[in-house]
């Protein structure tokens, strides 16, 4: 295989606490945590230029849902965090000998393949790091790494400048990438109501797991 794609997922009952501040219940928390992820790796199976996808997680729905897709499993032991959990599954890619590493969030729901697709057919065959910042332009929401191993992923607050240097001390190519299906994750409360901006305009079709869970929650 040549490029893996690495989806660290947090425990459905730890994600999205920020969003307990808007008033959200736990349940409803795990039901967009579960509807996003389900969608991911739906357009993961979409696509044509991804040969494996891992997911790295202890949460046991998101193993049984990776599975069920066809995808790999990994642990996520402790839960070190979302830098921690990337690592394993580049690991992991490099023990497969992958040539690319995709480290993609599990909370982006409108994930687009043919979007994904076109980036990784541009993606170099030298040390390269390309980010793709979030919607704000400060953090990361992806990393595209070759080879999988060219830097050690430092997610979080600033990361797209960190990331930035990490390939420059690496001796790779940096290059940013402006990926509209990847700009907005959903941690906060003002994410969750762009994401419900955002699901208007987009095709029925498009994110139908988190159309489903959003609305339960609204309700």
């Amino acid at each position: 295989m040549s490029v893996v794609a690495v989806l660290p997922v947090k425990r459905f009952d730890r994600a999205k606490a920020r969003l307990a501040e808007g008033g959200l219940r736990p349940s409803d928390r795990v039901a967009l945590a579960t509807g996003m992820f389900t969608d991911v790796i739906e357009a993961l199976g979409r696509t044509e230029n991804i040969d494996d996808v891992v997911v790295v997680t202890s949460e046991k729905n998101a193993e049984v849902l990776a599975r069920s897709y066809g995808n790999q499993v990994i642990s996520d032991g402790d839960e070190d965090g979302h830098s921690e959990a990337a690592q394993r599954g580049i690991d992991w890619a490099v023990g497969e000998g992958a040539f690319h590493a995709l480290l993609l969030p599990g909370d982006a729901p409108l994930l687009d393949a043919a979007q994904l697709d076109h980036l990784v057919e541009r993606l170099s065959d030298e040390p390269e790091v390309v980010i793709v910042p979030d919607r704000h332009g400060t953090g990361t929401n992806a990393l595209f790494l070759t080879p999988p191993d060219v830097i050690r992923p430092s997610f979080g607050p600033g990361s797209r400048e960190r990331h930035e240097q990490l390939a420059r001390e690496a001796g790779a190519a940096v290059r940013i990438e402006d990926v509209p299906c990847l700009h907005l994750d959903v941690d906060t409360c003002a994410d969750l109501d762009v994401l419900g901006e955002a699901l208007g305009g987009a095709p029925k079709k498009a994110a139908v797991y988190t159309r489903d869970a959003l609305a339960r929650v609204r309700r």
